[in-house]
């Protein structure tokens, strides 16, 4: 009787482990059957009036697949393109740089994207990573020690407007199944604690973007793009709205 028992209990423990395996691998391979792709392929983008403006701002936007406007059919629909769209209004020139790649973690921000921030000495820095931190497994102390120093790295070596944009809520209740909706929704929600209480430690401003877009986020629909992960055109403009509207305040 306790080998019939052990065998049950041990065929519900190989369910339990291959159902954590399999809905972890679904996710990342539905993203990549989407076959989406970064159109940042500029780099740098000049918005405005340009032959008449006096005043030109330099912005830059750090970040990873989600600032590289992945789920979009062109850069010019991405949360960072639109953003510079209403900063330059009618009578403003912004030069947008754009340092982000697909798969960025706050480690990849310091290794290979602060170092050409800095060196375009621009006016307004937005500044959205973490989540790949989140789905990489990425401890919340080696986060706060990475996303530390990228803020005093930049603080001290520019005299931008730093804005620090939390980690969004994406990836609806198709793609993402328990328990890993769970987690990540968790992890996500405690790295922004520490984004936030880093904001004010450096006298910046904080952008919360996750609680304000999570209801339409949870599900598939036209804020996604096809691998309802990254958003889509609509999504991207909410954000940017959102961003902007905190932005002039």
């Amino acid at each position: 009787m306790k080998k019939k028992y052990l065998k049950i209990i041990l065929i519900i423990l190989a369910l339990v482990l291959a159902y954590l395996y399999l809905s972890h691998r679904y996710i990342y391979l539905r993203i990549g059957w989407a076959h989406l792709q970064a159109t940042d392929d500029r780099h740098t983008y000049i918005l405005g009036n340009v032959a008449d403006s006096d005043d030109k701002l330099i912005y830059a936007a750090i970040g990873d697949s989600l600032t590289s406007g992945v789920g979009t059919d062109k850069y010019e629909e991405s949360y960072p393109y639109l953003l510079s769209a209403y900063l330059a209004g009618t009578n403003r020139t912004i030069v947008h740089k754009n340092f982000s790649y697909p798969g960025a973690r706050t480690e990849n921000v310091i290794k290979d994207l602060l170092v050409p921030a800095i060196a375009a000495q621009p006016d307004i820095i937005t500044l959205m990573i973490g989540v790949n931190d989140v789905h990489g497994f990425v401890s919340m102390d080696k986060f706060r020690e990475n996303y530390d120093f990228i803020l005093r790295e930049l603080t001290e070596k520019t005299k931008a407007k730093i804005y620090l944009i939390s980690i969004p809520y994406i990836g609806c209740h198709t793609l993402v199944f328990p328990p890993y909706s769970y987690y990540f929704d968790s992890d996500s929600k405690d790295f922004n604690e520490v984004i936030k209480d880093l904001a004010k430690t450096y006298d910046l401003n904080y952008i919360d973007l996750a609680s304000v877009t999570e209801e339409v986020l949870k599900d598939d629909g036209p804020y996604y793009s096809a691998d309802s992960f990254h958003p889509s055109a609509m999504g991207y403009a909410s954000w940017a709205k959102i961003i902007y509207d905190d932005i002039n305040q």
